[in-house]
């Protein structure tokens, strides 16, 4: 289906409660557009329609099933690096080129990079972040591994409707990755993932047309689904949200110096947070010591700074930082069981040679 091009700011508000809803709560169903169409009331081509408009619009970043990935038996570590300029374009292209490196960002800090790496069941993540320490001839490189996970559930309010202090229960959290882990990944697990990781096609029934892929129907990829999320491995199906070009351009990472006995309750409570997409518990080093962070995203700078002030007025908690992205260089959706990551040196030397642009 071709649409007509719009600017993302011209998505109207009903396209705009859509997206929210696919975020939210893709409905996991035969004729998921035709539910989605109900709650909206307009027609399941409309619905469609307005999807092609938004993915146009380079609003919408992917459709699919979005999976945790220690509860996966992944390995995985947000790492800050402080990186001189002059090695700057080949740190970018070493770490861009992992494919285990899901989000790359320039942050406003002496750190100046930070990226989220992960790694298949047995592979060793810390030699791992070593080796791209000495291949992109950072300064400083320190691992900040999740040590407990309060939150993750990325949700941009594009209607507008949220206040700044609205509370909900978290999605996803330690208790649920716990569970999973519990539970080991068979073969048939892998393939289902495969299947269901990539983007979704824009069809009224899509989980039939992913479900070709390993001989399943719609029905059964559901069911199958549902089973996974039962589990823990699977968070859910949604719609991702390209951040900048739903215009939400302040991405702050607000990051918080919380005593040690106080943790515990603080991140449980900064996880109640609506406008909260992620809060976990990290390591502190003598040149770092925030243990708790969390992620704030807002069409203004300011909108995040009010956000942060709102936390620290409610628990009291005053020192903390706002590390806010400046250049975007990765973001993806991690891929899972690929061969690429056996071969993720190869690939890494490579970038290094490439000519610097």
């Amino acid at each position: 289906m071709t649409a007509a091009p719009v600017k993302p700011s011209e998505l109207d508000q009903i396209t705009r409660h859509l997206l929210d809803l696919m975020q939210d709560h893709y409905p996991m169903v035969e004729r998921p557009y035709a539910a989605l169409g109900e709650q909206l009331g307009i027609t399941e081509d409309e619905v469609l329609e307005r999807l092609a408009q938004a993915r146009a619009a380079g609003v919408v970043r992917q459709i699919c099933g979005i999976y945790d990935t220690k509860a996966l038996g992944y390995s995985s570590a947000l790492v800050a690096m402080r990186v001189a300029p002059e090695h700057l374009k080949r740190a970018v292209r070493v770490l861009n080129a992992h494919p285990g490196v899901s989000h790359n960002y320039r942050r406003n800090h002496d750190f100046n990079i930070w990226f989220t790496v992960a790694m298949p069941p047995g592979a060793d993540l810390d030699a791992v972040i070593q080796k791209l320490h000495e291949m992109t001839l950072a300064e400083s490189t320190r691992p900040m591994p999740t040590l407990h996970l309060f939150k993750i559930a990325v949700t941009l309010d594009l209607t507008g409707d949220r206040q700044v202090d609205e509370r909900g229960a978290p999605e996803y959290t330690e208790e649920r990755r716990r569970h999973a882990k519990g539970h080991e990944i068979s073969q048939r697990d892998i393939e289902y993932i495969l299947a269901t990781q990539g983007d979704m096609p824009d069809v009224p029934e899509p989980f039939a047309a992913m479900g070709a892929r390993i001989g399943m129907t719609g029905a059964e990829v559901i069911a199958y689904g549902q089973q996974m999320i039962e589990r823990g491995q699977l968070r859910r199906f949604a719609g991702i949200i390209n951040h900048r070009q739903a215009g939400f351009n302040a991405n702050g990472m607000a990051v918080w110096n919380v005593p040690s006995e106080k943790i515990q309750e603080f991140g449980t409570f900064v996880a109640g947070y609506r406008g909260v997409s992620h809060c976990y518990q990290r390591p502190t080093y003598p040149d770092w010591p925030y243990s708790v962070f969390s992620m704030l995203h807002n069409p203004k700078v300011s909108g995040v700074e009010e956000a942060a002030a709102a936390i620290s007025r409610d628990t009291g908690v005053t020192d903390f930082k706002i590390l806010f992205s400046t250049t975007e260089y990765k973001k993806i959706r991690l891929p899972y069981f690929i061969p690429e990551y056996d071969q993720w040196e190869a690939l890494c030397t490579a970038a290094i040679e490439e000519p610097a642009s």
